[in-house]
């Protein structure tokens, strides 16, 4: 299975939220999936690339220009695609993938989020998209997204929207099934 993680590229996050990465890259060389990311170095990204590739993960990074330009292109990967920018490397990450992941980032990673789920929302794709809500990290989203969904924004019935798992082993029972 070929499976997309989106995260942070900050090094400078408390070290429990680094070792998620750590342990999901784990799994995902262990049960012999294939991990695509954003082909970039830094916290989550390096943490989670480079646990893949020592349990035997295939690698592939997707990268713009101005990333590699500034000296952060990952050493790790098995295959790298370079691509024009950003919105072209979550086309090209999210057509290549089976499943989905969110782990914590930022402004990046939700808009990956975002693109993913508003992507599949108008038919684009029917990939799952799971989002690690880790100690609560997501929990102001979800509240967001019922907001949104008591004003009638989103139809009670959503016909995709992405799942929200608390813990990896939750995470790893959903991908499973």
């Amino acid at each position: 299975m070929k499976i997309v993680v989106y995260c942070s590229a900050k090094d400078a996050i408390p070290e429990e939220y680094l070792a998620l990465g750590d342990e999901l890259g784990t799994w995902i060389g262990e049960n012999g999936h294939t991990l695509i990311y954003g082909g970039a170095t830094g916290g989550l990204m390096s943490r989670t690339s480079n646990a893949a590739k020592a349990a035997g993960a295939t690698v592939i990074g997707v990268i713009p220009p101005r990333i590699k330009a500034a000296g952060r292109k990952a050493d790790n990967c098995d295959e790298l695609y370079m691509v024009q920018n950003m919105s072209q490397r979550k086309q090209i990450m999210r057509d290549m993938s089976d499943v989905i992941v969110c782990l914590p980032g930022s402004y990046g990673t939700l808009d990956e989020m975002m693109d993913a789920t508003s992507s599949a929302i108008v038919g684009e794709h029917h990939k799952p998209t799971f989002v690690l809500n880790y100690n609560g990290f997501y929990e102001p989203l979800k509240q967001q997204i019922a907001r949104m969904r008591s004003l009638n924004f989103i139809p009670e019935q959503e016909a995709y929207k992405p799942i929200f798992v608390d813990t990896l082993e939750e995470l790893y029972d959903k991908i499973n099934n």
